[in-house]
């Protein structure tokens, strides 16, 4: 009998753990904001999906956050996982 809880207890935690990292489908929202030279369009907000683990969603979305400048203006895109 101790046999048996051993094994029902170590399958139930290996069931946990890959149900934990599975890959699900997140929405990464970035926001895209326009400064610099009067006349520019509002912020616009772009939405796309990630299939993957959580820590690899949030990575690879918020690590498409990012400022550039070209022509007295300044594109900054800030995103977030949801």
């Amino acid at each position: 009998m101790k046999l048996f809880n051993t094994l029902f207890l170590s399958a139930a935690t290996i069931v946990v753990l890959a149900a934990s990292s599975c890959t699900k489908e997140y929405t990464c929202q970035c926001t895209i904001k326009y400064t610099g030279v009067a006349g520019l369009p509002d912020s616009s907000i772009n939405e796309y999906q990630v299939r993957d683990t959580k820590s690899k969603a949030k990575s690879m979305c918020e690590g498409s956050s990012a400022t550039f400048e070209k022509d007295n203006v300044t594109t900054t895109e800030t995103c977030l996982l949801f």
